[in-house]
């Protein structure tokens, strides 16, 4: 394997090898919108509140942004894009129409490739939502969060129990495929109201439902005020399993940490994030992973959008605020850490296809994990055991550079 001689800041000149692919993975395409009506207090993505947003502004610089990063993944097929946030569904039906339009004519769009748009069930966005399936959104994500007024007033969602009962519906009858976000473990909720929700989303003849607990990030309103009663940990973890027993008699099975799907129903997106596929990511704070064959690059834009808007005006790359090449010591760490969050792992062989190292670089971990009953000991397979499914950091940790 081809091997790269480095400058240590102390002077030392240490050998690291260099990536070697055979063949590049599944390309998908991220676009970060990040504009709000309000930032919730639980909320640490890169939003920003803003009463209109700089439309045309923002849809120039992301046709700059892509047309600056078209030498890196020129020519290859593009099988999904997920359009996140914010709150996308901000854009006019035009916007979106525009942006769809301006990937279709740079980059070589899959005729049934998967393309996502999160909205917010406020019914101002909802009424847009035919709108954004004429233009080719095949997938909506909505996101609920809770059927319970009270729980999203403490939330700081926007919108009412109703206005998500009827987004949903309107959702479902513009595209075929539609996600739920539910939240769970929310201030003073017991498990009976928890799964009320869960009820309530099923109800609906849901197909996929993302549920995510409840956690107080760093950087939140609810990190420097977090709300007085919250479930404790067992609570919580019976919440969980009860969800999960709710949801698999339904028939959505738990495929990823957080995401449950009827069968067909899979995000292929997300699938290709944790398969440790690539992604172009575009817009202010996007990150994504582009490889080669002889390195994988990790990437961020600059996160602040007149920042970005303004570097990607110039054409020059200034928009991009990180840009790095994963090292063989960085590799198996970062591709465990997403392979092992499918519930049912991936083929030991796409750890070699992926990241161009041998499976025999992780021996020792492997092992180890094995012994402790972490790891499934399927040989063709990198799959966690019940025991490693809960305890899946300390699995993933077992994969970090020492």
């Amino acid at each position: 394997m081809p091997r790269t001689l480095i400058l240590q800041p102390d002077g030392r000149v240490t050998r690291q090898h260099r990536t070697a692919l055979t063949s590049l993975p599944p390309l998908s395409v991220y676009i970060h919108v990040p504009w709000c009506v309000r930032k919730c207090p639980y909320c640490d993505f890169n939003s920003h509140a803003a009463s209109e947003i700089p439309e045309r502004a923002y849809l120039d610089a992301l046709r700059a942004d892509l047309e600056q990063a078209l030498p890196s993944v020129w020519g290859r097929q593009v099988i999904s894009v997920f359009i996140g946030g914010g709150t996308p569904s901000l854009l006019s039906a035009a916007g979106l129409d525009e942006l769809l339009a301006t990937l279709r004519s740079h980059l070589r769009l899959l005729p049934d490739a998967e393309i996502t748009m999160e909205a917010n069930p406020g019914t101002a966005e909802a009424g847009r939502f035919r709108d954004y399936a004429a233009s080719g959104v095949t997938r909506l994500s909505l996101g609920i969060q809770s059927f319970d007024d009270a729980q999203l007033q403490k939330l700081g969602r926007i919108h009412d129990a109703e206005q998500a009962r009827a987004a949903i519906r309107m959702a479902q009858e513009a595209v075929s495929r539609v996600n739920l976000d539910l939240m769970f473990a929310l201030p003073g909720q017991t498990l009976q109201a928890c799964l009320a929700d869960v009820r309530e989303a099923l109800s609906f003849g849901t197909e996929h439902l993302s549920l995510y607990h409840l956690t107080m990030e760093p950087n939140t309103v609810f990190a420097k005020y977090p709300p007085q009663d919250l479930p404790d940990d067992d609570t919580s973890a019976a919440m969980q399993d009860a969800v999960e027993s709710e949801l698999s008699a339904a028939g959505l099975q738990r495929y990823e940490v957080s995401a449950y799907a009827r069968p067909g129903a899979r995000c292929k997106h997300n699938l290709n994030y944790w398969e440790f596929g690539d992604y172009l990511g575009l817009g202010p704070g996007a990150h994504g992973k582009i490889s080669f064959h002889d390195r994988i690059v990790r990437e961020a834009r600059a996160r602040q959008p007149e920042s970005w808007m303004e570097r990607a005006g110039r054409g020059d790359g200034s928009h991009i605020a990180e840009s790095r090449s994963l090292g063989s010591s960085d590799l198996p760490f970062e591709f465990m850490l997403n392979a092992l969050r499918l519930r049912e792992g991936v083929a030991a062989s796409l750890f070699s296809e992926r990241t161009g190292l041998s499976l025999a670089a992780i021996a020792h971990q492997l092992e180890a994990a094995v012994s402790r009953g972490l790891l499934d000991a399927d040989p063709t397979r990198l799959q966690s055991s019940a025991l490693g499914w809960r305890f899946l950091n300390d699995l993933q940790a077992l994969f970090l550079p020492e």
